[in-house]
This record gives C-alpha cells, sequence and structure tokens, in this order.
C-alpha cells in the first residue's frame, strides 16, 4: 500500500507542483495518475521512490514512512519504467534486465537465466537477449525496459508515461500487454499519463490532477467518466465522456446478424442491387473491405479489387464493450460493424441503432435494480 498524507512540493522559486496531496494506493491495484503537463502528477509518483523530496507531509509505502528508509533499500523494492525505456547502451538486452538482481547479489549466471524468461513473459524472443538497445525497434525497448522493472520481483512498479513515444498500434499492444502481465502478477503499479484514454482503459483507479498541482478526483474510471467532481474533470475528460463510458458496457448481449460475405475471386458474379453491399473476404474467411453494386461493375469493367472497394471499419470480438461496438458500425461504410472471433474470422454484424438498443436495455435492468434496491428501505421507513 502506498499512502501520500497531505503532501506538497514546493520548489525554491515559490512554484508549487504538488499540492496538500492526500490519496491511498491500494496493494494490488492498477492506479493511474492523469492531467495535462505541469500538474504535478509526475512529482508525485517521483516522492514515492524518493527521486523527489516533499517539502512537507508523509509518504508511506507498506504503513513506513519512507523518509526513514534507506533510499536504496527502497527503490530495489519499486519497479521503474520510464518513457525513452532508459536502457544502457552498452549492455545487451539480457544483461538490461538482469541489472538490478545482481546488485541485489544475484549471480549473474542465475540472473541472465532469470532475465531470459521475464523476456518471454512480457512478449519478447528470447533471440533478441543479445542485442543492444539500438538494435531495437521503440515498442521493444519499452518491453524490455517493463522486464528489467519486473526482474527482481518488485511489489511496486511505477510507469512515467512508459509508451507516449511509440505509434498508437504498438502502444495498443503494449497497453494489452500490461493488462495481462497485471492479471497475473497482481502488483501495486502506478502510472503516469496526460492521456484520459488511456487513463481509464488500465487504471483500477484514476487520479486526475489539476493545475497547480491539486487532486480533482481520485475514483475508479467509470465514475470518472460518469460523475466528474469538478468542472476541470469534466473539461479535460471531454464532452465525448458519454461515449467514452460505454467502454464499461458489455456487448455481449447484442445479437449477431449474417452478413453477406464474398471471396475476392468472385466479386464479378455478384448480383448486388443498388444501396447493398457485400464483404469481402479472405480464403480464412477474415475481412478484406466492403464492395457495392458500383464496385462490383468497376470490377467487370476491369478495374482492380482494391480500386473498387472500400476499407472496412474497425473490428469487434463478441466478448468486447459497446464503444468498440459501436465504433465497428459507425466506421464502416456499409453502416454494419464486423464482428471476428480469435482468429480474425468474419462471425456477424450489428447496426448502430442495435448498440443504442442495448444501452437503453442495460439502464433499464439498472433502474429496476435500483427500485427494488430501494423498496425494502422505503417499507422501514413507513409508519405502522
Amino acid at each position: 500500500m502506498i499512502e501520500f498524507d497531505d503532501v506538497t512540493k514546493t520548489y525554491p522559486d515559490g512554484t508549487t507542483a504538488v499540492n496538500r496531496l492526500t490519496l491511498r494506493v491500494e496493494q494490488g491495484t492498477f492506479t493511474v495518475f492523469v492531467g495535462p503537463s505541469g500538474c504535478g502528477k509526475t512529482t508525485s509518483m517521483r516522492m514515492i521512490n524518493r527521486m523527489i523530496t516533499p517539502t512537507s507531509g508523509t509518504v508511506r509505502v507498506d504503513g513506513r514512512d519512507i523518509a526513514g528508509v534507506d533510499v536504496v533499500e527502497l527503490r530495489r523494492g519499486i519497479g521503474y519504467v520510464i518513457q525513452s525505456a532508459g536502457l544502457l547502451p552498452h549492455r545487451t538486452v539480457v544483461d538490461n534486465v538482469a541489472t538490478v538482481p545482481v546488485l541485489k547479489g544475484t549471480s549473474r549466471r542465475t540472473a541472465r537465466a532469470n532475465a531470459l524468461e521475464v523476456l518471454e513473459r512480457v512478449g519478447l524472443d528470447p533471440a533478441l537477449a543479445r542485442r543492444y538497445p539500438a538494435q531495437l525497434s521503440g515498442g521493444q525497448q519499452q518491453r524490455v525496459g517493463v522486464a528489467r522493472a519486473l526482474a527482481a520481483d518488485p511489489p511496486i512498479l511505477l510507469m512515467d508515461e512508459p509508451f507516449s513515444a511509440v505509434d498508437p498500434v504498438v502502444r495498443a499492444d503494449l497497453q494489452a500487454e500490461i493488462q495481462r502481465l497485471q492479471a497475473e502478477l497482481h502488483k501495486t503499479i502506478v502510472f503516469v499519463t496526460h492521456d484520459i484514454d488511456e487513463a481509464i482503459k488500465l487504471g483500477d483507479r484514476v487520479a486526475v490532477f489539476g493545475r497547480g498541482g491539486v487532486l480533482q478526483q481520485y475514483a475508479e474510471p467509470e465514475r470518472v467518466l460518469t460523475a466528474p467532481a469538478t468542472d476541470f474533470v469534466a473539461d479535460f475528460v471531454g464532452r465525448d465522456r458519454g461515449y467514452r463510458s460505454l467502454s464499461f458496457r458489455s456487448a455481449g448481449q447484442i445479437a449477431l446478424h449474417p452478413i453477406d460475405t464474398v471471396p475476392a475471386a468472385e466479386v464479378a458474379q455478384l448480383p448486388l442491387r443498388d444501396g447493398d453491399w457485400a464483404l469481402i473476404v479472405t480464403d480464412d474467411g477474415a475481412p478484406r473491405g466492403w464492395i457495392d453494386a458500383g464496385g462490383v461493375a468497376a470490377v467487370r469493367s476491369g478495374r482492380s479489387i482494391a480500386d473498387s472497394s472500400a476499407a472496412g471499419g474497425s473490428l469487434y470480438r463478441p466478448g468486447g464493450d459497446l464503444r468498440q461496438a459501436l465504433d465497428a458500425a459507425i466506421s464502416s461504410p456499409s453502416g454494419i460493424g464486423v464482428a471476428v472471433d480469435g482468429h480474425g474470422a468474419v462471425l456477424g454484424g450489428i447496426q448502430p441503432a442495435e448498440v443504442i438498443d442495448q444501452l437503453a436495455a442495460q439502464r433499464r435492468g439498472e433502474d429496476r435494480e435500483r427500485s427494488r434496491r430501494s423498496e425494502p428501505a422505503e417499507a422501514g421507513d413507513a409508519s405502522p
């Protein structure tokens, strides 16, 4: 457990980076500090491992005031991942990962063997172990950074905007990877980001910081979206917070309907009427793109399928959330969202109205549940 008790950090020039911060990070949870630049989120995180010393107040780890803990001992129990990975350029990947265990007294042979296991755990090919950081992609470097932080099996993991320097596709992969690792390892994670979407995707709880280092709200992601505590939080989350809140609602109960599909080799023979669409699929059943009657006519006249069809929208899996389902539907040129299985093969489709209908059905169910819960209390309040 990590506790901030009325913690303030003021620099010599009078700038207050963190202003009377009080919050508690429960053991084994994923907590995200989020806010605009200069709001104190990174300063707050760095006070946990004493990279920054508070001006006043107390920071505790597992009930101990860290001001009285040897700083080397403290940091060896805390993994740390930063934006640029911070790898030692003159050491191989395996030796980078083995660094902290060796410093703690583990033999180099054992530390390297354990490092190879950790590299596999974070999704890296052990064949990369002998390479140097400069020989890796940005995403691979970040995975090595996570592996190094986990190598000594620390109970606490601090992550300072670790995925902000990679492209969106790699970022999504890294986010999924850290979620998988957390489900397996149950670390106490404090993660800093300026991206509210990343915060609500990853966090068990989200701390929203405002200007002047003031904590604006500390709550579950869904509550931050549906019940912003201040105008600042509402503005920071954005006017589309209702759309974002769909991430916390399951799409599993939406019935899929069949989609007209066609192999690429049969497109020219497809009898489509104006206004109709068909989904072109690969031999494995994966979606390749949409085509309408005009596109079929173009193929018949000799144009390529690539030039005659429209790229599909995003895809979703039936076990996903309403936000993914709605995005798949509204981003599709046909207006039909495509659901795929774990192998990427088409399962069926949904339309935007069906997502909205499902949202309404879930809300009606919640209203009935609230009414049911209130009935005993109302009965008990009634006069005899």
